[in-house]
């Protein structure tokens, strides 16, 4: 994704497939076939472990710099 080598991230980010793979596991869609998933995010750990998750109020206008700074919070700048 050009935009996130653009964006210089430090992390990975996933965006979904067809199927709603990530949608229907983190809880954004009950299954497959939902035509507008809800905007999720979640910070997991080297391991996979889920640290945080943000279901609520996911705007793209804030959310980055929120993500951002929890991230800092729990991995250092």
């Amino acid at each position: 994704m050009s935009w996130v080598e653009d964006q210089e991230y430090q992390y990975e980010i996933w965006t979904d497939d067809d199927e709603r793979t990530l949608s229907v596991t983190y809880g954004a869609a009950d299954d497959a076939s939902a035509w507008f998933p809800d905007r999720v995010s979640v910070i997991l750990d080297a391991d996979g472990n889920l640290l945080l998750e943000y279901k609520d109020n996911v705007s793209t206008g804030t959310h980055p710099t929120e993500v951002l700074a929890d991230c800092e919070i729990l991995f250092g700048p």
